[in-house]
């Protein structure tokens, strides 16, 4: 009985070792799947859709400036032109594109 469950135990704890990483999405595939398209796929918002919208570059002093949690709250609710990714990107998801665009002002 006891090998029955650890057998059990360990098929499902496969199952959800095989799951997570094909649903999971790093910040930066994140970043470049809803993102790139205004910010550039750099951040550098060089492209003519970043000029057109006016969006800053990671590298832009008002960029720089803003904190953790501005950035997580302008990507969650929408700011400007930017529209809101809330339902759309979990919490999570949110954090680890920061945390992504925070590596791009390097």
């Amino acid at each position: 009985m006891v090998i029955r469950q650890a057998r059990i135990y360990m098929v499902a704890l496969l199952a959800t070792a095989v799951a997570v990483p094909m649903f999971a999405q790093s910040g930066e595939s994140t970043f470049k799947s809803k993102c790139a398209m205004c910010h550039g796929q750099d951040g550098l918002a060089t492209s003519s859709m970043s000029k057109m919208l006016k969006v800053p570059s990671v590298k832009s002093p008002d960029f720089r400036k803003l904190s953790e949690s501005e950035m997580v709250a302008d990507t969650t609710d929408g700011k400007a032109k930017m529209p809101s990714y809330k339902g759309k990107l979990t919490d999570a998801q949110i954090k680890e594109v920061v945390a992504y665009m925070r590596t791009l002002e390097k």
